[in-house]
């Protein structure tokens, strides 16, 4: 049997796969990454240099600190965007996460821009739609991790499944077989540990900043679990395609 190939691409250094990374292997996934946050800001990548897209039988984008327009310091960005869209075209399953939505959208010509807020910390999203046909399937609502202070349009095509006051669009679907989330249903605990170790890296926080920080750290393990859980059906669906 043919194995599938999955390759995942990170820009944050040891963020890894997340929690799916068990489930993939579970399945006997063949796993690989390409680790842009390892190259230098100001090296400018050729296409050639990522995977062939015709090799990839599944593609996972992670999220990141960077913006999606920050060409000007990160300019791997334009081929890792361009790279995306001759995967899409192919019609491949395709998941991003946070900034990897936000790569998606971009990639497929949607503009993404400033949040009105900041979303960082747990909150409640809640689903759009209500009859399931041929759509991701949600709970009415769920809890889930927020890490992020940009937003996305729609693209062409894209229908929204979840969304909360702070952020409209919170989860989107393209066809049967890209998923964008604009939340963090991978985070495990271990991820989110280096989520907050970076934050409090920028030394740019107020004081109710560092009280949210010193919450998130003791996040209970079982409120992780709707996420993951989540994520690994997103993953089986965009499979079926």
């Amino acid at each position: 049997m043919k194995k599938l190939k999955v390759h995942y691409f990170q820009h944050i250094a040891g963020e890894g796969f997340g929690s799916c990374y068990a489930y993939l292997k579970a399945m006997g996934a063949e796993i690989s990454a390409t680790e842009f946050f390892a190259l230098p800001k100001e090296l400018s990548v050729d296409i050639e240099a990522l995977p062939n897209v015709e090799d990839v039988d599944m593609l996972i984008i992670m999220g990141g600190a960077m913006s999606v327009n920050d060409d000007a310091n990160f300019p791997w960005l334009k081929i890792e965007k361009r790279w995306i869209r001759r995967y899409l075209a192919l019609h491949k399953p395709a998941i991003g996460l946070c900034l990897g939505a936000q790569l998606i959208a971009s990639a497929l010509g949607a503009r993404v821009t400033k949040n009105p807020v900041s979303e960082l910390g747990w909150s409640t999203v809640y689903k759009t739609y209500n009859v399931d046909g041929a759509l991701f399937r949600l709970l009415d609502e769920f809890e889930v991790l927020q890490w992020h202070n940009e937003t996305f349009e729609l693209p062409v095509g894209a229908i929204r499944l979840a969304e909360n006051k702070a952020c409209p669009n919170q989860l989107y679907q393209i066809g049967r077989n890209i998923l964008g989330f604009q939340f963090h249903p991978e985070i495990t605990p271990e991820a989110l540990n280096l989520f907050i170790a970076h934050e409090e890296g920028r030394n740019s926080f107020h004081d109710q900043d560092v009280q949210l920080l010193s919450m998130l750290r003791r996040t209970p393990k079982q409120q992780f679990m709707v996420g993951n859980q989540m994520l690994d059906r997103a993953i089986d669906y965009v499979l079926k395609a």
